[in-house]
């Protein structure tokens, strides 16, 4: 385990009871967590974004009662 940070203060692992490394493990896991879910939203909001765009282009289409799609 490499050293941390929590609140500013820089901390080495080797300093830590057993316990501790064992929290400061799971903070990591967590960490690690939360980037993952920010990415995955990222990923979902581009393809709402995309259906979306989809979407008022085929709306358009029926309104203007011309076919622009490759369906």
């Amino acid at each position: 385990m490499n050293k941390f940070r929590i609140d500013g203060v820089e901390f080495d692992p080797d300093s830590l009871s057993d316990h501790a490394k064992k929290l400061a493990i799971e903070v990591q896991k967590i960490d690690l967590r939360i980037q993952e879910t920010k990415n995955m939203s990222a990923i979902l909001n581009k393809a709402k974004k995309a259906y979306i765009s989809e979407l008022k282009t085929e709306m358009l289409a029926a309104k203007a009662g011309i076919h622009l799609g490759d369906e």
